[in-house]
């Protein structure tokens, strides 16, 4: 079972870590609406005429507003400063090491020069100890929007921590890495390669990469304003694929779009709309890129095992696919033939989507539950203070 990496960052339930959601809404909208400030009033009676009488107006006044600047502006120890600089450099550190790991030149021999096998081994322990940096200043950071990216990391390398075994390393359970050396030198690089792969977007390699690229993205300067604009667009990009992904996959799985066409009489013919099924079946390769495009930088673990589970199911059916004109490339999007597709049996096609689309149809309604849901956790609040989110339960039932 791997290890729940977020319990090292706080959780929305929990008033440890960082500290609770619903209390940071809270205080947030407190300070807004100006129910904080008269709070504080109350509580330092501010207004009272005996204070006024007695001068102490203005000390309580002074008071209050230092207590609203430091509460909008709160103050960190000098450990947790030093821990979020770390973690800011680390961030760009560990970019670079894995960015090193995906360059193809790093596997091949240099005439003169390095062998690959120490290239990869350099390599590899740079990112390991990088790797360790990130997560250790993590645990001290108050910056969210970058560790909650680093619990994303971490939870996708205990996802693969067998794999990473077969190169030498080891998850360990404070969530740091411990690097075999002997047995990394004695491993097939190309095992090294692949686990890094840039071309499959989905490799250990890219997911990290996505991860420190979205961690890196909210440690800048314009974070909170990265949050309303990058933030948003992707999940709504991500959410709008998966829905008209599941359309068209539940379209090409049904019976309805292979009914046989009538002629000018009204006589049904033994010709399919070849057109339509073919439109049909190119919305579907549109909207399964675009899903993957966008979906890749979502730190939703519901988003990153459906995104993960469509992919080895369309691995699983290649063939059929390519067939009929649709093949799947080595970074895990699909290339549509529209000659060959339509040139190929329409029976076929029918036989290729009957159960492989339904199942892509299933996990890209969840694709689309997911990351609705993470779109609106931050209005998702009724004036009870309950959650109200439609349940997965009515996406799966309408897949």
């Amino acid at each position: 079972m791997a290890t729940n990496w977020s319990s090292f960052f706080g959780s929305s339930n929990s008033t440890s870590g960082f500290g609770s959601m619903s209390n940071l809404f809270s205080d947030y909208s407190a300070i807004r609406n100006g129910s904080y400030k008269h709070l504080l009033k109350s509580y330092y009676n501010l207004g009272n005429d005996s204070n006024t009488k007695s001068g102490s107006t203005g000390t309580s006044s002074n008071v209050t507003e230092k207590l609203i600047k430091e509460r909008q502006n709160p103050v960190v120890s000098k450990e947790v400063a030093e821990a979020n600089s770390a973690l800011t450099k680390g961030v760009s550190d560990i970019k670079n090491s894995i960015s090193a790991l995906q360059k193809t030149s790093n596997y091949e021999d240099t005439t003169g020069g390095a062998t690959a096998k120490s290239k990869v081994l350099a390599a590899v322990k740079d990112f390991a100890s990088d790797y360790n940096n990130v997560v250790t200043n993590a645990k001290k950071s108050t910056n969210t929007a970058v560790t909650s990216n680093v619990a994303s990391m971490m939870r996708s390398t205990s996802e693969n921590k067998d794999a990473l075994a077969e190169i030498g390393i080891t998850v360990n359970n404070n969530g740091t890495i411990t690097l075999d050396e002997k047995k990394l030198a004695s491993a097939d690089i190309s095992k090294v390669q692949n686990l890094f792969s840039s071309d499959n977007k989905l490799s250990y390699g890219s997911t990290i990469s996505n991860r420190i690229t979205g961690a890196g993205f909210y440690g800048t300067s314009a974070g909170s304003e990265a949050k309303s604009t990058d933030g948003v667009s992707t999940r709504a990009n991500t959410s709008s694929g998966a829905s008209a992904l599941k359309t068209a996959a539940k379209s090409l799985a049904s019976g309805d779009l292979y009914a046989k066409v009538k002629d000018t009489d009204g006589k049904t013919t033994d010709q399919y709309d070849i057109d339509k099924i073919a439109d049909t079946a190119k919305d579907f390769v549109k909207s399964y890129n675009d899903m993957f495009n966008a979906g890749k930088l979502s730190t939703n673990s519901g988003v990153s095992s459906n995104l993960s589970y469509i992919s080895n199911t369309t691995k699983n059916n290649a063939d059929a696919l390519s067939k009929i004109g649709i093949n799947v490339n080595k970074n895990g999007t699909l290339t549509f033939d529209a000659e060959k597709f339509k040139s190929a049996d329409m029976s076929d096609v029918q036989k290729a989507f009957k159960n492989y689309g339904s199942s892509v149809a299933t996990n890209a309604s969840l694709v689309d539950y997911y990351m609705t849901t993470q779109a609106n956790a931050a209005n998702g609040y009724t004036s009870n203070a309950a959650y109200n989110v439609q349940s997965a339960a009515n996406y799966i039932t309408n897949a």
